[in-house]
């Protein structure tokens, strides 16, 4: 089924890409603030970078105000937590559950990413977490369509992040990139002017002047693994291309029979392609 989202705002925090260089974690504070630093993890440090930029807010800056129930936060990462995991259960060999300190213990839950991004930033939607390989970011779209066209949310944070540690890089057995990509959706509505991903949207779409993936720019192959986080930097960068570098529609694969893109990110300037959910 053809899906129209809107897309209200994107961020690329990629360590080391010079037109998208973010903080490394132990750095966050710089983007984020001192208060509430301690003992967060690497991934999830780079998830809040991404998702405070994304919003356009400036450095610094903390959220106050009523919680947001409408929001939703969808998080896409396989191995952000892993390094705390080898620790904590490391220590529990080791001293019992005594040698577990209090500050490392939340990190162990598999959520901690998309919890941590809900509690910073007042969202209180549905809260999801994928790990589900290199297809997470993928399968986070659809879940943010899902949740978006069944009335869960008003709006969603797709967000994905990967860490760059010992652990993290022996359990992908390769080298692993380091980095945070976060994309704002709603539902689509008319507007004048916008930005808006697509969805399945079938034979009859015009097809993209540019291509993100297999075919056109591999960020696999440019820049590196960004594993989970990968379907997620590939969004953001074809929301990039299609504005900031006047690109108007750029697909993203895999592509259909059709050798048009499953998904792509595009400029409208009117509503006259109807048949969207």
């Amino acid at each position: 089924m053809k899906t129209r989202l809107l897309l209200t705002g994107w961020s690329l925090h990629l360590l080391g890409i010079e037109e998208f260089d973010g903080v490394p974690p132990e750095k966050a504070a710089t983007v984020l603030g001192r208060k509430g630093m301690l003992y967060k993890e690497p991934s999830t440090r780079l998830a809040l970078c991404a998702v405070h930029r994304a919003l356009g807010f400036e450095p610094g800056h903390r959220v106050t105000g009523p919680i947001e129930t409408g929001t939703a936060v969808v998080a896409c990462s396989n191995l952000g937590n892993v390094e705390t995991v080898a620790k904590v259960t490391r220590a529990v060999e080791a001293e019992g559950g005594r040698g577990v300190s209090v500050l490392d213990a939340p990190n162990v839950s598999p959520n901690v990413v998309a919890s941590t991004v809900a509690l910073w930033f007042g969202f209180g939607g549905p809260n999801l977490m994928l790990c589900s390989g290199s297809t997470a970011g993928h399968a986070g779209l659809r879940m943010a369509s899902l949740l978006l066209r069944s009335g869960r949310a008003t709006r969603v944070v797709l967000v994905g992040a990967e860490p760059e540690d010992e652990i993290a890089s022996i359990l992908h057995d390769g080298p692993l990139r380091s980095g945070s990509a976060c994309v704002i959706l709603e539902p689509w509505r008319e507007k004048a002017s916008s930005l808006v991903v697509d969805i399945d949207p079938g034979d009859a779409a015009p097809l993209p002047r540019r291509t993100v993936g297999s075919g056109g720019f591999d960020v696999k192959e440019r820049w590196g693994d960004f594993y989970g986080a990968h379907g997620v930097v590939e969004l953001a960068l074809a929301a990039h291309l299609a504005v900031a570098e006047g690109e108007g529609r750029v697909g993203i694969g895999p592509h259909r029979p059709d050798g048009g893109p499953s998904v792509s990110v595009a400029v409208t300037h009117h509503s006259d392609e109807m048949g969207y959910r």
